[in-house]
């Protein structure tokens, strides 16, 4: 049977399905997916597939009316799938103990919440309120942060996988902007034969780097990384070829390549801390006339001193004639893509929590879902967020270890 390049988005599903139709689920959850009301945000949790596996192990799921329509999944679909359709976003909240959401909830959101619900969502550290946090804790909310799901092997899938989407978009960005209708210094990213291509500086030697760097390279930019980890770089360069110039991001190293650089991709972050800002606003200033910004971890602080939050709707700034893209949720102008990528990590998970016999037993088993919770049984249970708001934190292994 020949390979049908037409049908790609669903090869990883029906790989997904066949590994966990035989899941035995021990008692059936009642998931509900509300539509995301925060500006822009196109993508949801599930594909109508995933709510037929989940469903086909005799879970329930509950979607408001269009939650999947800006990622291009209609209601009959969902309905098809075995979906629950939801009239208002009260119905959702209200019939489900899990609540699944692509962004943190609003404050009307929150309200929602009732006591012992479990959410499942992003949690967006450079937006992060004390308020939000304390309102979780008090409302004996059993909270899941994407930035936090760490599996055994010390990776973190779900951002792994928003983070390679946002790498390769943030240098189809970049090239966007240098066009002088939008701007920019009017030059090609890659180039072209007798003129030398444009310089790609990727600050950060993670996961949106790594995909950064891969697609300027496909462009034919001159690409240079700089990250403070040596490991980080070695691995760059051989993944890569040693294709890119590589240094480490001193003062002199980082003042010198922005002095040169057509686009800068700001990527540099520690996973479920807040981004380190390492380029001031006079390194910005001294950039070239026209060049752009493209901060990936601005939802984590930003690494940039000039940056702030912008959306899809209004994308960019200026300052010091310097382009500033700064969207917290770059996956989401490919929502249908991210909604895929968010799915095949997220069913395995929900179906892990219906095996053990609800969230609380789960805890015990999954390390992934223990090192997501970042609230439970009334108490804060991650020390970067104790430390960013001083509230107090205790252990989730102790809490579940003496069974409050």
């Amino acid at each position: 049977m020949g390979f049908n390049p037409f049908e790609t988005e669903k090869i990883g599903m029906q790989t997904l399905e066949k590994r966990l139709m035989k899941s035995n689920s021990n008692i059936s959850l009642k998931i509900g997916l509300p539509k995301e009301v925060s500006d822009d945000e196109r993508r949801i949790c599930l594909t109508p597939d995933g709510v037929s596996v989940l469903t086909a192990n005799d879970h329930e799921v509950f979607i408001e009316q269009e939650a999947g329509k800006e990622a291009n999944f209609s209601d009959n679909e969902y309905a098809d799938a075995g979906a629950d359709l939801a009239y208002s976003i009260d119905e959702v909240y209200n019939k489900s103990d899990i609540i699944l959401k692509v962004a943190p909830p609003t404050t009307e959101e929150l309200e929602m919440l009732d006591d012992q619900q479990t959410l499942i969502s992003a949690v967006h550290l450079g937006d992060t309120t004390e308020e939000f946090i304390q309102t979780l804790i008090n409302k004996n909310i059993t909270a899941i942060g994407f930035e936090f799901i760490k599996d055994e092997n010390q990776e973190f899938p779900l951002v792994r996988m928003m983070h390679e989407i946002t790498g390769s978009m943030a240098v189809q960005i970049g090239a966007h902007y240098l066009e002088i209708a939008d701007g920019g210094q009017g030059i090609m990213l890659g180039g072209i034969s007798g003129i030398p291509p444009a310089t790609v500086l990727i600050l950060g030697g993670e996961i949106t780097a790594e995909y950064a760097a891969r697609t300027a390279l496909g462009y034919g930019a001159q690409v240079f990384v700089l990250d403070n980890d040596l490991a980080r770089l070695r691995h760059l360069e051989n993944a890569l070829d040693r294709r890119i110039t590589t240094a480490t991001a001193s003062y002199q190293y980082l003042s010198t390549a922005l002095n040169h650089a057509d686009v800068l991709i700001g990527a540099s972050m520690e996973e479920g801390e807040r981004a380190p800002c390492l380029v001031t606003e006079e390194m910005v200033a001294n950039m070239k006339a026209g060049s752009v910004i493209v901060d990936t971890v601005i939802d984590q602080g930003g690494c940039i001193s000039t940056s702030k939050p912008t959306t899809h709707s209004n994308p960019v700034f200026k300052e010091h004639d310097i382009i500033h893209y700064c969207v917290p949720n770059i996956p989401s102008n490919v929502a249908r893509t991210a909604t895929y990528a968010l799915n095949n990590v997220i069913v395995p998970y929900l179906l892990a929590i219906g095996d053990a016999g609800g969230i609380k037993k789960s805890l015990w088993s999954n390390t992934a879902l223990r090192n997501g919770t970042y609230v439970y049984k009334n108490h804060l249970t991650k020390k970067s967020l104790s430390k960013i708001f001083d509230i107090s934190f205790r252990e989730i292994e102790m809490l579940i270890a003496s069974r409050i």
